[in-house]
């Protein structure tokens, strides 16, 4: 992995903010056991101190990550995420063309939980962007319609943005569970990348010290070279 992949967006001796790229995993996992290289491991590796991590992105998910510097600034930080404190925005690759706006409410069981537990509140506000049609002859039909699309999550439940596009019949592109096969398989063969079509774009929360923090990870900074060529792709 070239280190510009984990760029640094934000440090300021409190707060430390990187960008994550698609398929590294935060800390090791025991679903993922074979895969021991994670962000924890190449930041301690070149921060001194500690680091605490203070939410999560999944393994495919690309973007801002942010981190505390200390305990002190950990629990504060963490308490902002636990009071929905947190404007989060995130970029997806979906198929089809969703409604302009959306705001889904639709309560999500924990994916490990027992089929009797009780599901959680989920809500996610979802803006479209681009919409194009690609003549790719999926599933009998000459051409395809995709779109980008903005998700702010205003809950933080597991794979919510996955789940609720999946609930809106849009789908992540190259989103292995929730998604379509046959569409995943033609974009990571049409641009030569295999990966989740999810992006943490931008976050902003209350900074330890005071005021507003604000970080973003722009997705046509160099390290976000998968981007900008499903952007020439797609607008070519």
């Amino acid at each position: 992995m070239n280190d510009d992949t984990l760029a640094v967006l934000h440090d300021d001796g409190v707060v430390l903010a990187v960008h994550k790229p698609a398929g590294l995993l935060v800390h090791r996992t025991a679903l993922d056991a074979h895969d021991t290289r994670t962000l924890m491991e190449l930041l301690r590796r070149r921060f001194d101190g500690p680091l605490h991590a203070v939410h999560r992105l999944d393994k495919g998910t690309s973007g801002v990550m942010l981190l505390a510097r200390d305990a002190r600034a950990a629990s504060l930080l963490g308490a902002s995420f636990m009071a929905r404190e947190t404007d989060k925005r995130y970029l997806a690759f979906v198929r089809g063309w969703p409604a302009p706006s959306a705001v889904v409410d639709h309560a999500l069981r924990p994916d490990d939980a027992p089929p009797d537990a009780p599901a959680q509140e989920a809500v996610t506000a979802f803006e479209r962007g681009e919409c194009m049609e690609i003549a790719n002859g999926i599933d009998r039909y000459p051409r395809s319609r995709y779109a980008l699309v903005e998700a702010r999550p205003l809950t933080g439940r597991r794979h919510q943005i996955r789940r609720h596009l999946k609930h809106l019949s849009h789908p992540i592109i190259g989103d292995a569970t929730h998604g379509k096969g046959p569409h995943n398989r033609w974009w990571a063969q049409h641009l030569g990348i295999t990966r989740l079509w999810l992006h943490a774009r931008e976050l902003a929360l209350p900074h330890p010290d005071g005021g507003t923090l604000r970080v973003a990870s722009p997705t046509d900074a160099p390290w976000n070279a998968d981007w900008q060529a499903l952007f020439a792709a797609v607008r070519g």
